[in-house]
This record gives structure tokens, C-alpha cells and sequence, in this order.
């Protein structure tokens, strides 16, 4: 059975993002962590920070930057995720970060990624 391409281009995405986080020290928490009110694509933590990325993939740039598909509902709705995720998961004396992965994947060239810390 042939995979949705939609799904995998973000699961490519998400890949990166998560491997960007890594490399830098960060632990991946959580992947595609569900509730009734949505979904979370990453949840990531030092033992200073939980970081809350919301990734968006493109093949290219015709509809826009990926990061613009992240609006102010979105933004309200990954809040409202992030609350119902720290009952779930308790975390103390740690900050909360917002951070958004921007990622191209055309077909013919090599992946880039662009994070955008604490974006909203």
C-alpha cells in the first residue's frame, strides 16, 4: 500500500526538525502527541527548557514560506496543546518555548531547515 505523500513530506519535516534539535542537545519529549483538541509535532526539552515546535514542510515556496501557515488560531490552538501536554507530563523549573521549524524539501535538491526560536 503506497504511503499519502502529504504525510510523508511531514513526516520528512518533522525528521529534520527533530535530528536539527538533536544535534544541538535537545531530547526529543514527544512526537505527534495526540489529545482530543489536536496534535503536537514535537516536544522537545533540555533540562532548562520544554520547546513546543510546530514543523511545516513544503516541496517549494508557490503558496508561501511554510512558517506563514503558522496563524494566530494555530498559535492558540498549539498553546491550548501544550497546557493539556504539561498535565500529562509535569515539568518544573523549566521554561516554555514556541518554536517554529520551516522546512523545504523540493524534489530535485536537498532539504533545508530554518527554526525559528521562541516565534510566538
Amino acid at each position: 500500500m503506497s504511503r499519502d505523500p502529504r504525510r510523508a513530506l511531514g513526516a520528512t519535516g518533522e525528521d529534520l526538525a527533530a535530528a536539527w534539535y538533536e544535534e544541538r542537545g535537545y531530547k526529543v519529549l514527544d512526537r505527534n502527541w495526540r489529545c482530543t483538541q489536536g496534535e503536537i509535532d514535537l516536544v522537545l526539552g533540555t533540562s532548562a527548557v520544554v520547546v513546543f515546535c510546530e514543523v511545516k514542510t513544503r516541496r517549494s515556496a508557490a503558496f508561501g514560506a511554510p512558517f506563514e501557515a503558522v496563524t494566530v488560531s494555530k498559535q492558540r490552538r498549539i498553546r491550548v496543546l501544550a497546557a493539556k501536554w504539561l498535565e500529562a507530563h509535569p515539568q518544573r523549573g523549566v521554561d516554555l518555548r514556541f518554536d517554529v521549524a520551516s522546512v523545504y524539501a523540493p524534489k530535485d535538491a536537498a532539504p533545508r531547515i530554518e527554526v525559528i526560536q521562541a516565534a510566538f
